[in-house]
């Protein structure tokens, strides 16, 4: 197991021990992009991106201040790629009033031949947890279109609200496709 920029442990009941890590763009761009280039991640809008795309990709997210990325641990076995963000050095900062002590998330699963029953929520709490440590609420945006994402997230407590659109970010380091989503909000 990668222990390297390990940022978050915790012990799950029944589920056993959750550790976020730093994601290397080196070391983590081949599997993640095997995690980001299937059929079931077409909400995370990276399904043509090359292994070398995935990696500059995640260099350019190291290089912010504001933006993170880190692998999800179970047990010593990578399971979810999770995300945090500043939203107000975001794009969703355009769609609400965000305050200075939210959080944003992104999560994607890792695929799995042998679905576990509960495996999402036990996951989401633990991060919920270390996402909460500092900020009183979190922000989540997933695509509209996404009923999976949106039906874990409100039954491990998030608060749905509106629609929106998130305006496409064009930058010479990024490009950002326009995305219709769901925010979900979830306060201390």
């Amino acid at each position: 197991m990668i222990t390297t920029d390990c940022v978050y442990e915790r012990a799950v009941d029944g589920f056993g021990t959750v550790r976020l890590v730093r994601v290397d763009p080196d070391r983590d761009a081949e599997l993640l992009h095997g995690w980001v280039s299937g059929e079931r991640a077409r909400f995370w809008g990276m399904r043509d991106a090359g292994v070398d795309d995935v990696r500059e990709i995640y260099a350019h997210l190291d290089s912010l201040t504001t933006h993170h990325a880190f692998l999800a641990y179970r047990d010593g076995v990578p399971v979810a790629l999770f995300q945090t963000y500043e939203p107000e050095a975001d794009r969703v900062s355009e769609c609400y009033d965000a305050e200075p002590d939210d959080i944003g998330v992104h999560l994607l699963l890792a695929p799995t031949n042998a679905p576990e029953r509960g495996f999402s929520s036990h996951l989401v709490s633990a991060l919920v947890s270390y996402a909460l440590t500092g900020h009183r609420r979190i922000v989540a945006e997933p695509d509209a279109a996404n009923d999976k994402a949106i039906a874990l997230l409100v039954r491990n407590g998030f608060e749905p609200g509106p629609e929106v659109v998130l305006p496409e970010v064009v930058l010479p380091e990024v490009h950002i496709a326009e995305k219709r989503a769901r925010l979900l909000f979830l306060t201390r």
